[in-house]
């Protein structure tokens, strides 16, 4: 099974690596004329439009990003109108800047360089105003384009080795990576950024689902082709990243699913003339699932043993939930962005503790068990934080506590760590999720790097979240990895820079709200 010969995964993380030598001495610059065009559009096919007029939610913002408070009802099924909102959040068009050459359309979830390679699909049984089948969502016209008729859910169950939580869910969102979108700006190491971006949209989706009292769960365990086929995917182009459960039925979706006949949908160019860039689709065809028999023994954890040291302690002290802002999670998503700057005012250690707390619960995936912890370690440096002597820290999640392990001012080193921009030198924190790569490979193969790159951006995309929800900014950036490694050991010694976000006091951006 090629998902078990992790030397590809190792190779390929290797090879991606930023330094200070290879940003310099890199030859690739943008070609506008050649940029690749933001949305998938399908011709020839049903579209229905989507309700764009909703009451909001009541539930706060930073609570939707909490465990529920009791188990979810047995029968909990979205309609129409749940299933607009849960798309508008993780993908709606939210904000537009205008540009000489026209405007950028910016989205609910923070993408990389804003190209937006991530594409949904919907596949659900019979809804309430959305009879079942298989849809493409069109966030620029707000519609689902039809692809397939019938219930497909079967279909997905079998893939899926029948993974409880898939199997009885009326809707499972597919997201898919779309190499050429990202590839353009950022090469070979888009592949990173598959499992960034997607995780910042199932961060809005899984909020929103919360929000809405219906549950959800993330499933990286499936056969990839079976669901490529089903979407009629050329893989040489666009993949199955993740399937995203949402909603719960008494009964199991049926095994049997109308015939997968070809699709005949059309979809427009994505630019003039695409570059390949094969070490990303070598290190996709390495992670894949061949068998539902296979999705299901790969389904799993590992237990995490705490790193505890001799460092200095500094527990967290999050605002409690009776405490926290009452406004509710839609607002929250369209007042998001990216920040392009940070003042240099610090923030209260409660804003920054509960930025921690609430973005650092544990997550319903099937590479997670309850109790079991995260794949990636969460590793601070506090520039301006009040009450927190400046220095690089690591949280430990078993006691909510911040353990010291280098004391003094490091913002001229952050922002040399986060590929040389002012940005998290201004921040009044950073984040960096960190992960040692052997024992995850072991336990998961290379589809663990996928579910490592995945899980960072979804903690990401709550830390977004809950910035905004606090009236804060945040950012995610990319880094020089080594270097990152060597600033934190000896703690960190033998693990991997997965990710960083820049979190602080925003400055204002000149941003139009469709919202």
């Amino acid at each position: 099974m090629a998902n078990s010969d992790t030397r590809a995964t190792l190779r390929y993380h290797q090879q991606t690596k930023h330094s200070y030598h290879s940003v310099r001495f890199g030859s690739h610059t943008l070609d506008w004329a050649n940029r690749p065009e933001p949305f998938k559009i399908y011709s020839d096919v049903d579209r229905i439009p989507l309700p764009d007029q909703w009451q909001e939610s009541e539930l706060p913002a930073l609570a939707a990003l909490l465990p529920p408070d009791s188990p979810a009802p047995p029968q909990s099924v979205p309609d129409l109108e749940d299933l607009a909102r849960l798309l508008y959040c993780c993908a709606g068009i939210t904000k537009r800047k205008p540009y000489p050459g026209g405007d950028i359309l910016f989205r609910a979830a923070s993408c990389t360089g804003a190209l937006y390679e991530i594409e949904l699909y919907v596949v659900c049984g019979d809804l309430n105003g959305l009879p079942a089948g298989v849809y493409h969502f069109n966030p620029r016209d707000f519609v689902l384009e039809r692809l397939r008729s019938g219930d497909f859910r079967g279909l997905l169950a079998a893939a899926a080795g029948r993974e409880p939580g898939l199997s009885r869910a009326p809707v499972t969102i597919v997201s898919t990576g779309t190499y050429w979108r990202n590839s353009w700006k950022y090469r070979a190491r888009t592949y990173r950024h598959f499992g960034w971006d997607n995780g910042t949209i199932l961060a809005n989706l899984f909020a929103m689902s919360r929000a809405l009292g219906v549950p959800h769960r993330l499933v990286l365990g499936f056969a990839d082709q079976e669901i490529n086929n089903l979407l009629g995917l050329d893989t040489d182009r666009e993949v199955a990243l993740s399937l995203a459960a949402v909603g719960r039925c008494r009964e199991e979706a049926p095994g049997a699913h109308p015939p997968l006949d070809p699709l005949l949908a059309r979809t427009g160019g994505s630019s003039p003339g695409e570059v390949d860039y094969p070490d990303m689709r070598e290190m996709h065809a390495a992670t894949l699932i061949g068998s539902g028999e296979e999705s299901s023994a790969w389904r799993g954890s590992i237990r995490r043993q705490a790193e505890a040291g001799k460092g200095k302690r500094y527990p967290l002290s999050p605002l409690a939930r009776n405490e926290i802002p009452t406004e509710p999670l839609e607002p929250v998503v369209r007042r998001r962005g990216s920040s392009r700057r940070f003042t240099p005012a610090p923030i209260s250690f409660q804003a920054f503790s509960t930025l921690l707390y609430y973005s650092a619960q544990e997550l319903p995936a099937d590479f997670l068990e309850p109790g079991d912890g995260l794949l990636n370690d969460w590793y601070v440096t506090a520039n301006a934080v009040e009450g927190l002597p400046s220095g690089a820290y690591w949280l430990d999640r078993d006691r909510w506590e911040l353990e010291l392990l280098h004391q003094g001012s490091f913002r001229r080193k952050m922002g040399y760590l986060g590929l040389e921009q002012d940005l998290p030198a201004e921040a009044s924190f950073d984040v960096f999720f960190m992960a040692e790569l052997e024992p995850v490979l072991e336990r998961f193969g290379n589809r663990g790097y996928r579910a490592l790159q995945l899980e960072a951006g979804l903690l990401g995309g709550r830390l977004y979240l809950s910035a905004y929800a606090q009236r804060l900014g945040a950012t995610g950036l990319t880094f020089y990895d080594d270097d990152v490694t060597a600033f934190f050991s000896p703690h960190a010694r033998g693990k991997s820079a997965i990710f960083l976000m820049a979190l602080g006091k925003g400055k204002r951006r000149e941003l139009v709200s469709l919202g």
